[in-house]
């Protein structure tokens, strides 16, 4: 167990080496550790996220960070750490999906990150990436620039790709971008390019394609080298999971919003596998994404229920996969209150001090059995249910979650 008596300053950065000395301390110290928030918005968890990837870097090796923001458009991050060209301000707006560019903690984990890299020999460099969809909670774009890269991918690299279809051929299935971004499709499954013949059609033709890149990929990987396989890669799951997902948001089930959202979070955990294979990885996103069990949401008048990405990597990667879940007690600013005391986090916030405290879940899912799940006022804000606490190692307890104040760089 680690306490501060305080979530500012240098105690953020107490925080990040606590996690470290955790980490280096196992027996067998994870490839990813996901590092789980309750709320988006927040500053002050993305401030922690980064004074612990600090940490993890100096202290226990780890090479990438993954947020959940579009591991597509998370490319343009990744090649402006290493020391690419580009506009700063530029570069927060194109290469962050959800809003996450406007963080302030996130340009200065970026910042960082750049600086580092101008320290560090290129092959061991700090890698940034998403692991999101490219999708939008009310819209999903063309596959077309993913298919795109992939296909030309082939042709310029892959051996025996001229029997596949040509580009021209893929691009008239795709036809025009307006119908795949249609904004009504999400309430409206008969909006939806979805049910289009051309949508069963491309997505055959995608599986040639990816079957045709998954054959060559030991001459790949030596041929083309390990960043642009790994950018083919991540093209093919990009494509596939954006013809998965508006074929699902084309049908009118009542299964429709679950299996939307369980398609999402597939490809939220093989993109995370993928980029944990190239080195030790901090994933950072909210809880419900992360944790090992199952995600239960409420949406309108319905319940959803699926397995979050973090359930489909416990399943893969074993011990290998480590979670730390954030809770609260209170956040003014988000207008929630201190907690009742009948709930985990309002006996955590009557009988721990003000601070921060990394406390072992197994101790806590044994004192949830005889409390009731919190409610929230807000509805960004997901608290601790009944079952999370036995599908997490740790916890992060902050007490309060003062006003957001300026980020600063980490440091390490």
């Amino acid at each position: 167990m680690f306490s501060t008596d305080s979530t500012d300053g240098d105690a953020t950065q107490l925080i990040g080496r606590a996690v470290a000395a955790e980490i280096t301390g196992l027996s067998h110290r994870p490839r990813l550790l996901g590092l789980g928030e309750p709320l988006h918005g927040a500053e002050g968890f993305p401030r922690i996220r980064d004074a612990v990837f600090a940490a993890l870097v100096e202290e226990a090796g780890f090479t990438s960070i993954a947020l959940e923001t579009s591991a597509w458009h998370a490319r343009i991050v990744d090649a402006y750490v290493a020391g690419g060209d580009g506009v700063e301000d530029d570069v927060m707006a194109a290469g962050f999906t959800h809003g996450f560019g406007e963080s302030p903690a996130n340009r200065a984990l970026v910042r960082w990150m750049r600086e580092q890299n101008r320290q560090r020999p290129r092959d061991a460099r700090l890698r940034f990436a998403g692991f999101d969809a490219p999708t939008e909670m009310t819209a999903a774009p063309s596959p077309r620039a993913a298919m795109q890269v992939l296909h030309a991918f082939l042709h310029g690299s892959a051996g025996g790709a001229s029997d596949l279809p040509s580009w021209e051929t893929i691009d008239g299935l795709l036809g025009p971008d307006g119908p795949w971004e249609e904004p009504a499709a999400a309430m409206e499954p008969a909006r939806s390019i979805g049910s289009d013949p051309r949508v069963h059609e491309l997505r055959a033709i995608l599986d040639d394609l990816r079957w045709a890149l998954a054959c060559e990929i030991p001459a790949l990987r030596r041929d083309a080298g390990a960043d642009a396989l790994a950018d083919a890669l991540l093209a093919a799951r990009t494509a596939a999971c954006l013809l998965a997902y508006h074929e699902v948001m084309s049908r009118d089930t009542d299964s429709r919003w679950h299996r939307l959202a369980a398609v999402r979070d597939l490809a939220m955990a093989e993109n995370l596998q993928a980029i944990a294979e190239r080195g030790p990885t901090l994933a950072f996103a909210h809880n419900e994404h992360l944790r090992t069990g199952t995600t239960t949401v409420s949406f309108g008048p319905m319940t959803l229920r699926w397995h979050p990405a973090g359930a489909h990597l416990a399943d893969r990667l074993g011990s290998d996969y480590r979670v730390i879940a954030t809770a609260f007690g209170d956040a003014a600013r988000h207008d929630i209150p201190v907690p009742a005391p009948d709930t985990v986090e309002g006996v955590l916030h009557r009988g721990l001090p003000p601070g921060a405290h990394l406390l072992p879940a197994a101790a806590l899912h044994d004192l949830q059995r005889s409390l009731t799940p919190r409610s929230s006022p807000n509805f960004r804000y997901l608290p601790l249910d009944a079952t999370i606490l036995g599908e997490v190692d740790q916890v992060l307890f902050l007490r309060t979650i003062a006003a957001d104040r300026p980020a600063t760089a980490p440091t390490s």
